[in-house]
């Protein structure tokens, strides 16, 4: 079988090639004896169809890393740490506990570099798509400050309030968008199947039927003779809308339209503010310099009009400019309550503390507004389909009236 590897050299530097051996285990021999150290291999499969490629598969089974897995990880890690045990032996304990299949594989490949010497950081960093940087990062200031331990409560912190808030929105969004989603499904269903039988009764006395009944069927007429073309039609233009939304000037426009709408404009304002204030306090309590905090904390938000905001408050930062007055450039998403406890947190020296209270004021905010949403929604919902059931039953009514009104 042949591989392409990576190994080290006994000085540190970094050798990669591909080797012919029987298994991975006699590959790191053969590799040790030319004074090389394995540190990655993987088998080279060669495709049928195409001479003299070779493809490399990294397949990895079981479900993705969730949130939980990763508070399990920090939270653990912590607490085997604190009792006094060796990071490579808590790792090896991590990966006997976690029953995710695929955090499982990678904490072993995680134990394994930190058996060779690497930095827990180094050895995190080589799954970018589990951890992200502001983990990377935050892990790298704990294991060069000494405080690998402190560092990991606060990353179970974090992980836990974004969990919660994250959930908090999901939970209070799910009933709208069944409801919409079944009215609409009524609606299509009606038009498509139960309007023409219905319609076809008052054609054949070939009366004048009222204007709201005339509206239904041609409505009912036109969906059903160019259902096909609708579908496709529907189709390309959310391929088209998806596309547009990932490109950078798409997200742009649609996030600030998203910004703007009346109900949703504040609470996705509250949760980039939650996030944001969170995140940043909780890299400033380690090591991380504030410039690289400011853009580790842009990467994390979601909304691209926050995330631009807070790049530009980092890039400025270096020239001396104060945060608060660089937020107070940006005033419809950064509102005054921001901007005045981050300048006083900027004078005595408590920015971290100040942000800190200030992520658990707008997860608390977020909170309300997320358990009374349904409250608010719910008569607008109710609105709605009360005026599409009124007009269908209008329609079908009055020419039932007209017909007996002239016999």
């Amino acid at each position: 079988m042949q591989f392409n590897y990576k190994a080290r050299r006994s000085d540190g530097s970094l050798h990669s090639g591909q080797l012919e051996a029987p298994s991975e285990h006699e590959l790191a021999a053969l590799l040790h004896e030319q004074n090389l150290i394995l540190t990655q291999a993987e088998p080279t499969v060669k495709n049928s169809f195409f001479k003299n490629n070779k493809i490399n598969f990294n397949i990895t089974l079981g479900k993705p890393v969730s949130v939980v897995d990763k508070i399990f990880f920090t939270q653990n890690l912590q607490v085997m740490i604190k009792a006094g045990l060796a990071l490579a032996q808590a790792l090896k304990t991590l990966t006997n506990q976690t029953s995710n299949k695929q955090l499982k594989q990678i904490l072993v490949t995680i134990s394994n570099e930190v058996d060779k010497g690497s930095s827990l950081a180094d050895s995190l960093a080589k799954f970018p798509k589990v951890w992200p940087d502001i983990f990377v990062n935050m892990i790298q200031a704990g294991e060069k400050s000494g405080r690998l331990e402190e560092v990991l409560g606060q990353l179970t912190i974090q992980l836990r309030k974004n969990h919660a808030l994250i959930s908090k929105v999901k939970n209070a969004l799910t009933y709208p968008i069944v409801v919409v989603v079944a009215m609409v499904g009524i609606g299509v269903g009606m038009i498509i199947f139960v309007i023409p039988k219905i319609m076809a009764v008052f054609q054949e006395v070939n009366a004048t039927l009222p204007l709201p009944t005339r509206i239904l069927i041609s409505l009912s007429d036109f969906v059903v003779n160019n259902g096909w073309w609708l579908l496709i039609g529907l189709t390309i233009g959310l391929i088209t809308l998806i596309k547009l939304w990932r490109t950078e000037k798409g997200r742009w426009l649609g996030h600030g339209l998203l910004l703007k709408l009346p109900i949703f404009k504040n609470i996705l304002q509250k949760i980039n503010l939650a996030k944001f204030c969170r995140t940043l306090s909780s890299l400033l309590k380690t090591d991380i310099p504030i410039v690289q905090a400011f853009q580790i904390t842009a990467s994390t938000l979601g909304n691209v009009r926050y995330r631009q905001a807070v790049n530009q408050t980092g890039q400025r930062l270096s020239k001396g400019t104060a945060i608060a007055t660089i937020m107070a450039e940006h005033s419809k998403l950064f509102p005054g309550l921001v901007i005045q406890m981050t300048a006083v947190g900027e004078q005595t020296g408590t920015l971290d503390s100040v942000l800190t209270e200030l992520a658990a004021f707008y997860e608390e905010d977020v909170d309300r507004t997320m358990s009374n949403l349904s409250t608010i929604i719910e008569p607008i919902l109710m609105l709605l389909l009360g005026l599409a059931v009124g007009g269908l039953a209008v329609s079908i009514i009055l020419p039932m009236y007209s017909l007996t009104q002239s016999l």
